[in-house]
C-alpha cells in the first residue's frame, strides 16, 4: 500500500509540476494584456488543473462547507497542506493572499504572484515588516477586494495548534473587515512530511466574526474556530 502511494504521489509530481511550467512562462503575456483582471481568473485555471491532478492521481478531493459572504472580509485558514491554498484561491473567487516575501522572489511565479495582488510578509515579523504588510493590504481594501491569511504563519501538522503570529491582528485593526475563519483537515491526506493518502479534504467556512473586537477576543475567536477540525483522523 506504502509503495502505491509513493507511485501516485510521483506521478502527481510529475504531471502537476510539469503541467505549470507552460502555465508559469505564459504569465508575463497575460499580466501585458490583462493585469490583475485576467491574472484573477489565469490563477483559477491553475487552480482547477491543481484539482483535477490531485483527484486523479492522488484520489484526493475537496467538501467545502458554508457560505461565501457578499462582502468584502478577512478570512483566516488554518494551514496544513499546500493544497488549501490553490483550493481556496479559486473557491473564494480570487480573494488577496498574504505571502511569506521569500515566495514573492521567485523567478516568474514571484511575479505571478504580484500581479495576482498577493500581499508579502515577512518571517523577522519587526515592526517595518508589519507596516509594509499592512499598507499592501490597503491596496486591497481600496479595491474592495478580500484578503486571506494563514495566522499560523506556516504550515502545520494535523492537530497541531499553535498560537496566531501577530500579523493577523494588524491586518484585522487596519482592514477593519469582519473574519471568516477556516478550519481544514487537509494535513491527513497530503501531510508536510510523508506520502499522500486519498480521502476528501474538508474546508469549512467558519461563523463570521465582527470588525472591532478586542485583539484578545478576536484572537482566541480565530484560533477556536480554525482549529475545529484538528482533533479528526491522524495525520496519515
Amino acid at each position: 500500500m506504502t509503495a502505491w502511494r509513493i507511485l501516485r504521489a510521483l506521478a502527481f509530481r510529475l504531471v502537476f509540476y510539469a503541467g505549470s511550467v507552460p502555465i508559469l512562462l505564459i504569465v508575463p503575456l497575460v499580466a501585458l494584456i490583462g493585469g490583475q483582471r485576467m491574472m484573477v481568473p489565469y490563477a483559477h485555471g491553475w487552480s482547477r488543473f491543481h484539482r483535477w491532478a490531485a483527484a486523479t492521481f492522488l484520489g484526493v478531493r475537496t467538501r467545502f462547507e458554508g457560505t461565501l459572504p457578499d462582502h468584502p472580509v478577512l478570512y483566516a485558514a488554518k494551514h496544513e497542506a499546500m493544497y488549501e491554498t490553490v483550493e481556496l484561491s479559486f473557491l473564494l473567487h480570487g480573494p488577496a493572499v498574504v505571502l511569506k516575501r521569500e515566495l514573492m522572489r521567485i523567478p516568474l511565479w514571484g511575479y505571478a504572484t504580484k500581479v495576482y495582488g498577493a500581499i508579502a510578509v515577512d518571517r523577522d515579523a519587526s515592526a517595518s515588516a508589519l507596516r509594509r504588510m499592512v499598507k499592501d493590504a490597503g491596496v486591497a481594501k481600496a479595491q474592495g477586494r478580500s484578503v486571506i491569511v494563514y495566522p499560523e504563519g506556516t504550515r502545520v501538522p494535523h492537530g497541531a495548534t499553535p498560537p496566531l503570529r501577530s500579523g493577523f491582528a494588524g491586518l484585522y485593526k487596519t482592514l477593519g473587515y469582519p473574519v471568516v475563519p477556516i478550519a481544514t483537515d487537509s494535513g491527513r491526506f497530503v501531510p508536510r512530511r510523508g506520502w499522500p493518502r486519498a480521502g476528501v479534504v474538508t474546508i469549512r467556512l467558519g461563523e463570521e466574526i465582527p470588525a472591532g473586537l478586542p485583539r484578545k477576543e478576536a484572537e482566541a475567536r480565530v484560533h477556536a474556530a480554525i482549529n475545529v477540525l484538528a482533533a479528526t483522523g491522524g495525520e496519515g
